[in-house]
């Protein structure tokens, strides 16, 4: 099985300091819902992890951040693509809970629904903490420098194998030509 895990928030759609709260404020990174589209059609199994401490901090409910999922499944079938499953944490980091990543829970779920070792299969972020949970299960780190990608490839304490491309688009190009 070909899967690939991305996080959301700045691979996908712009990131906000603010949180993304509503579907208002949910805008696609130009050429992302294109490389989700291209992964499909290439036979990639396409899953988003995405930390949504939003939710715990009381910024925006589950009904809302359902709405902001439904537009962008919405948008990626105008396309033609899809997303296989769409894993969450709406935990805060002193819930101390153990699928926030960088820790593994969120990771390890979508192994076991999926059946599939999660050793060496692409894995895209924008921040450290998705690199880091990358690197303790055991994928291929990714970054992109689109959202907070900049600055974490400024502060270079992102695993050594990481791989970093501009964008979405280019990594996913890059996937389909190496597995």
């Amino acid at each position: 099985m070909k899967i690939v895990i991305l996080d959301r928030d700045g691979v996908i759609n712009q990131d906000n300091v603010n949180y993304i709260k509503s579907p208002n404020e949910w805008i696609p990174i130009p050429q992302s819902l294109e490389a989700i589209t291209l992964l499909n059609q290439h036979g990639f199994y396409v899953v988003i992890a995405t930390n949504q401490s939003g939710i715990g901090r009381g910024l925006f409910d589950f009904e809302s951040l359902n709405l902001i999922h439904s537009k962008m499944v919405k948008m990626l079938g105008q396309l033609g693509g899809h997303i296989d499953a769409i894993f969450y944490c709406p935990h805060i980091d002193e819930d101390n809970c153990g699928c926030r990543k960088p820790n593994i829970g969120m990771l390890e779920e979508i192994s076991k629904r999926f059946s599939v070792p999660l050793k060496k299969i692409p894995a895209i972020g924008d921040s450290l903490r998705d690199l880091e949970a990358y690197k303790k299960i055991g994928a291929q780190p990714i970054l992109v420098r689109t959202g907070n990608g900049e600055e974490t490839l400024l502060k270079k304490k992102y695993p050594k194998n990481t791989w970093v491309f501009n964008d979405l688009f280019e990594a996913a190009e890059k996937i389909i030509e190496i597995y």
